[in-house]
């Protein structure tokens, strides 16, 4: 595992991201995309999503109860929010936005947005109001779910007064009158008194439910959500998975809509891209999952936390990060891919290895069983083999690009070299040009990483770990499946052949015992003339 930081290229990485934002970056993989927002003013949030006058393309409305809930609850975590003397702002009620796949505005949408609604409060037992949206261009159908942290009461405790109470302009209860008296003896604004025999509060609600604050909640709604629509696309094209946070690759970061930061988030999407495209390169070149992931954790992970633990969240050097992180898994698969090269001549020179003497055993002891044991039935094969010779074809166009990229890696480098030996004011004209050529280079292998995942895209995969973790499970099941047909073919070939001289001896018998019959029939013939 490589610690190090690892040189920037002569071209800088500024240059590096312009160079692959020229040519575009690579699809979006599938993911569901569940977001979930805290809500701090619940009535205007409700007011937006469900007004047709506030959304271009609003399809659909559904309420689990009536609006004077969500006046009542707002105004019950108010009131627990300023008891609570906690800094901040009140959190009235939490939000999910939830994508859907655009085959789904095929569904009838005020069926569809009540099953998606009534989903959530079977598994979670709160209410909800939910709209169904559409963006401008109809190119994002979406579901706005707002859901309550709080229950209503089976039996709402109402609490009375057994002598006057008094309160102060924060709320806060006080045991005298004087407390909430100015110099002059009058009440102060915002303070109050509750007469003895009044209700002085009045509890409708039971606490937040806490779960819908631990990070584990959202990872179990996305599931949850995600299965949900797996069931009802209808092209398997359309499947999403859920992102493994924990994985190799790097999430995707959502622009919405009038995002003042969305310039920002696109360059941070590019090196994220680019670094999901190297970790696809790593595992064609065989470089071990956990020595990807042990990159990603010490040069993105700990140092980006630390990061922003020291001088607070910084775009620019996060993308240094990333690119730095780039660097070090380029050498781990300049390492692998050499030592690949040097095993596969190896194999070259040496030549096709003979039979080990454990096979020659076997077969003898096929052949012995062949001999007594009757002909097994030829072995069937699997889905997963059967399919191995379609994923081996993708493999091979996987290896052939990997290759071409470090042919052209290897270029780059080589003129990087002479770029870093041209030195002196009478060289500027041919530093320029070898500048322009190392500039062309890195269009060319930006290209060419970029096509590489698109490989397996064009299959149907969401990246190269999805496609190797089928590739090698097929790969495993072919093999077995022709060691099968081997063994069968050995075994009916011996008892074939065991058959066969079988029949030949008995034919043999056969006709010693009728030369035999016609021997003595000749010979009693002769005995019965001589008579």
């Amino acid at each position: 595992m490589v610690r190090k930081r690892m040189p920037k290229h002569p071209l800088t990485i500024a240059k590096v991201v312009i160079i692959f934002q020229r040519k575009g970056v690579m699809p979006i993989v599938r993911n569901s995309f569940i977001q979930m927002s805290k809500l701090t003013n619940l009535k205007g949030r409700i007011n937006y999503i469900s007004s047709h006058a506030r959304q271009e393309n609003l399809y659909a409305v559904y309420e689990t109860t009536d609006r004077k809930f969500w006046t009542e609850l707002a105004k019950c975590n108010q009131e627990e929010f300023k008891k609570s003397g906690t800094d901040g702002t009140c959190i009235e009620a939490r939000e999910l936005i939830i994508a859907l796949p655009e085959s789904f505005v095929d569904y009838e949408p005020g069926k569809l947005l009540r099953f998606f609604t009534e989903h959530f409060k079977q598994n979670y037992g709160v209410e909800c109001i939910a709209a169904l949206h559409r963006n401008k261009r109809k190119t994002n159908y979406h579901i706005h779910l707002i859901f309550s942290e709080r229950k209503l009461l089976d039996d709402p405790v109402v609490k009375i007064a057994t002598r006057n109470m008094f309160y102060d302009e924060n709320g806060k209860h006080v045991r005298t009158k004087k407390e909430i008296q100015d110099e002059d003896g009058q009440l102060r604004s915002g303070c109050k008194i509750i007469p003895k025999g009044e209700v002085y509060e009045r509890n409708i609600f039971t606490i937040k439910d806490s779960r819908f604050k631990s990070d584990s909640f959202l990872d179990e709604v996305k599931r949850s959500y995600t299965d949900l629509i797996n069931i009802y696309v209808r092209d398997d094209k359309e499947k999403l998975k859920v992102f493994d946070k924990n994985g190799v690759y790097l999430p995707m970061k959502k622009i919405g809509k009038n995002n003042p930061k969305a310039e920002q988030i696109e360059a941070n999407n590019r090196v994220r891209t680019m670094w999901n495209q190297t970790v696809d390169r790593a595992l064609v070149s065989g470089v071990p999952e956990e020595q990807i992931l042990e990159v990603k954790q010490s040069e993105i992970g700990q140092t980006a936390k630390a990061s922003i633990q020291k001088s607070g969240r910084n775009q620019a050097l996060f993308k240094s990060l990333i690119m730095t992180a780039i660097y070090a898994l380029e050498l781990l698969i300049s390492k692998v891919f050499k030592t690949a090269l040097e095993k596969a001549d190896k194999v070259t020179e040496g030549g096709v290895k003979s039979e080990p003497e454990q096979m020659k055993v076997w077969a003898v002891n096929e052949l012995v069983m062949a001999k007594s044991e009757p002909i097994p039935e030829m072995p069937k094969k699997s889905k997963p083999a059967s399919n191995y010779p379609r994923l081996a074809d993708i493999y091979s166009k996987l290896e052939k690009q990997n290759k071409a990229i470090c042919q052209r890696e290897q270029q780059l480098a080589s003129v990087e070299k002479e770029i870093a030996g041209t030195k002196g004011i009478f060289k500027g004209k041919q530093r320029k040009e070898l500048q322009e050529q190392a500039e062309q280079l890195m269009i060319q292998i930006a290209n060419m990483k970029q096509y590489l995942s698109s490989i397996v895209q064009s299959y149907g995969y969401n990246n190269v770990k999805e496609f190797l973790a089928e590739y090698h499970t097929c790969k495993t099941e072919y093999c077995d499946y022709q060691s099968a047909v081997a063994r069968w073919e050995q075994q009916a070939g011996n008892k074939a052949e065991s058959d066969s001289l079988k029949a030949r001896l008995q034919r043999k018998a056969q006709e010693v015992k009728e030369r035999e019959n016609n021997r003595q029939s000749q010979h009693y013939r002769s005995d019965r003339g001589g008579r």
